[in-house]
């Protein structure tokens, strides 16, 4: 082999910057070129905006399919500032343009919805077009991108009517092609993160198809309860006696837990855990869930002498057939395992999780007898059949 084809040196070494080194490897900053991305890009503008509603500068967010591929996401908070400023943080260009510092997990009072933590400057690079106005102090900015470069100016557009931020953008057929928004797995989201966060109201409307719109708004009032319900095809949570659900702050852990449980006839398992409104795929919060599930159940047994003392209390991991179960819990410091922040640490999270689901379930049980034991005798007779 020659020294020509063994060379390598500086000179061979390609440095992409910017819009450029997002547009040669798109699937690093938004996860897919097909569906999966389209629809992250979504969330990549999304996140400023809920932002904006979850602070209460804003109220809601509206989120539409446009009829010609585009996706338009608007609020009506304050506007993004036209000039950055020390207070304000990054001006509409700069918002834009640069490359922010990477992904960032969020205290409990924000939902990180982007992938990387880069926001609109990820979508701009990776769509043919993207328009941005800004309606602050009563006027109204416009600018105009393509391919993540700027075409003209920020300039003015006259006086505004309200305020807020509208970014329109039209992802890049070149690297998408004929993937599209899918309006269902869009509103999954959007409605996980209403029941998940009282504050906030979304709107998610489709007008690709003139003979069939739609349109969704999504905000709720009862929180993981209206969850459970949703889970479980019924329409409201407010007068099921039967829905379990303790709501309280711990500053072991340095921030909230919301729980809410249901028994039902099948045995089906749907246990779904969120960290900082982030969908888990495990982690402590579940783990302190079924630890104190497990607990209160096996106490209330051996009190009504469902489990002898020869019997040993039931197993954590075996406690969620039959139950629908939302656990959540945002934190001031998440701690994640891995860096798809999937699985939560942390060292106080388990047994905060632990205790609250005990002592309210425990004290739920003795509230009601009767349906208590339908429900422990139905799972003291599945554990030991296993």
């Amino acid at each position: 082999m020659s020294d020509d084809i063994n060379a390598y040196d500086a000179s061979q070494i390609q440095v992409l910057e910017g819009w450029q080194a997002v547009r040669k490897r798109p699937g690093m900053f938004v996860g897919s070129i097909g569906e999966r991305g389209l629809r992250q890009m979504v969330f990549e503008v999304a996140d400023r905006a809920v932002g904006e509603v979850l602070a209460g500068r804003a109220t809601r967010v509206d989120v539409t399919l446009t009829p010609d591929g585009g996706v338009r996401v608007g609020d009506d908070g304050p506007g993004v500032p036209i000039e950055e400023t020390a207070d304000s943080g990054p001006g509409l260009e700069d918002l834009l343009t640069r490359m922010q510092s990477g992904a960032r997990a969020g205290d409990r009072h924000t939902v990180p919805l982007g992938l990387c933590g880069m926001g609109p400057f990820v979508v701009n690079a990776l769509s043919s077009r993207l328009t941005a106005e800004v309606r602050r102090e009563g006027v109204r900015w416009v600018q105009e991108y393509g391919r993540g470069v700027a075409i003209a100016p920020l300039t003015e557009q006259g006086p505004a009517t309200g305020s807020g931020t509208t970014i329109t953008f039209w992802p890049d057929s070149e690297i998408f092609g004929e993937a599209e928004f899918s309006f269902t797995e869009l509103a999954h989201r959007f409605r996980e993160l209403a029941f998940l966060n009282r504050d906030l109201e979304v709107t998610l409307t489709d007008q690709r198809r003139s003979s069939r719109p739609r349109s969704d708004r999504f905000r709720s009032t009862g929180g993981a309860r209206d969850f459970v319900a949703f889970l479980d095809c019924q329409a409201t949570a407010s007068d099921e006696p039967d829905l379990i659900h303790v709501e309280q702050e711990d500053p072991r852990m340095a921030g909230t837990l919301e729980v809410a449980l249901r028994w039902h006839d099948s045995g089906e398992e749907r246990v779904h855990g969120f960290a900082n409104s982030r969908p888990t795929a495990g982690g402590t919060h579940e783990q302190g869930f079924r630890d104190g599930l497990a607990a209160a159940v096996s106490t209330y047994a051996r009190k009504r002498r469902l489990l002898t003392g020869a019997d040993p209390d039931l197993d954590p991991e075996r406690m969620g057939a039959g139950i629908t179960a939302v656990v959540s819990v945002k934190l001031d410091d998440p701690e994640f395992q891995g860096p798809t922040r999937e699985m939560l640490g942390g060292r106080f999270v388990r047994s905060c999780v632990d205790q609250a689901v005990r002592e309210h379930l425990g004290r739920w049980l003795e509230e009601h007898p009767e349906r208590a034991a339908t429900i422990i005798g139905r799972v003291v007779r599945a554990a030991h059949r296993t």
